[in-house]
């Protein structure tokens, strides 16, 4: 759906973009290490730590995955007022995302802990709060969308259901006549009328409209697009591809890329994050489309939250990369 020579156009053009991205943010530790016996104690698995790694996570590897595509990004969220928070905010420093965050003396900074051995995940382990914003918080984090807003070409809306999305912050972002992109949670559906669009996966789909299993994937997309009175949609579909939804078109089918899969963590927003850049970098939604699905075929196949670059992302089009 799009050849090498356009796909080179469009992503020269994502180092002269600004995208703001709000939503939760989450610190994603890795615990990697080997197995070599069970517990004595009780059937598992004994895991010898090796090394540990952290990166971030939920919201904030949306904003990664635009800063590693070159293009300028501001991260709104709220933290809270713990090691886990200056650690996150730190990370994300590092790699060139600019923090807007709020601090929240109520709150967890939501931490994801992942256990990882023989080449998988054996366990993950949460801790945060989902407790709604309060209305001090969320107007000062309202201040501070509103002082990035101005020097945006695009808003993404990272919903992972912790708090951070609510009411208010979407009427904003909504009336600023930014595009605005959602990576949805079924439980805040109602929230998203009148966005640009939305890239829900399968499972998040049928259960934004509460659909059976059995209803076909082209019903679901109508029904979504209709509920929440926009023109296109985006669904995942894991192995499957992707189906692109366009007024009353017949949804293009986009089939998968990847070549070997590992692990789907963040693969949505890789998706999300290279769909809006190549949109608001003058692809068509197809092309954008396409440059997502190369981008995600490419993430699923490392262990762990991961980026694509610029230059990887054209080899994967161009057929160059090995």
């Amino acid at each position: 759906m799009i050849n090498k020579e356009r796909a080179k156009e469009i992503i020269d053009r994502f180092r002269e973009k600004k995208v703001l991205v709000i939503g939760d943010l989450i610190l994603d530790r890795y615990l990697w290490g080997e197995v070599e016996r069970i517990s004595p104690e009780a059937p598992v698995p004994v895991v010898e730590v090796k090394k540990e790694t952290v990166n971030p996570g939920g919201a904030s590897n949306v904003a990664w995955n635009i800063s590693a595509l070159g293009a300028s990004v501001y991260m709104a969220g709220v933290i809270g007022d713990d090691e886990a928070g200056k650690l996150l905010e730190n990370l994300m420093e590092e790699r060139n995302i600019n923090p807007i965050t709020v601090v929240d003396t109520d709150r967890l900074t939501t931490e994801k802990t992942r256990v990882i051995a023989v080449n998988q995940q054996l366990l993950r382990i949460d801790r945060e709060s989902r407790e709604k914003l309060s209305d001090y918080v969320s107007r000062v984090l309202i201040q501070k969308v509103n002082e990035s807003l101005k020097d945006s070409d695009a808003v993404i809306v990272s919903d992972y259901g912790k708090g951070v999305i609510n009411e208010r912050i979407m009427e904003v972002l909504k009336k600023s006549g930014k595009p605005v992109f959602v990576d949805p949670k079924p439980s805040n559906f109602h929230l998203y009328r009148g966005v640009t669009t939305m890239t829900p996966n399968r499972k998040e789909a049928y259960e934004c409209i509460k659909m059976e299993r059995t209803a076909p994937v082209e019903d679901v997309g109508r029904r979504i697009m209709e509920k929440l009175g926009i023109d296109t949609l985006l669904i995942t579909l894991g192995a499957e591809g992707m189906a692109l939804f366009q007024g009353n078109n017949a949804p293009s089918r986009i089939p998968a890329r990847a070549r070997k899969v590992y692990d789907v963590t963040g693969a949505g927003d890789t998706v999300i994050a290279v769909l809006t850049l190549a949109r608001i970098s003058g692809a068509t939604w197809e092309e954008a489309a396409s440059l997502a699905n190369y981008a995600a075929g490419y993430v699923v196949g490392e262990i762990g939250t991961a980026t694509v670059e610029p230059d990887t992302l054209y080899k994967l089009i161009s057929g160059e990369y090995m």
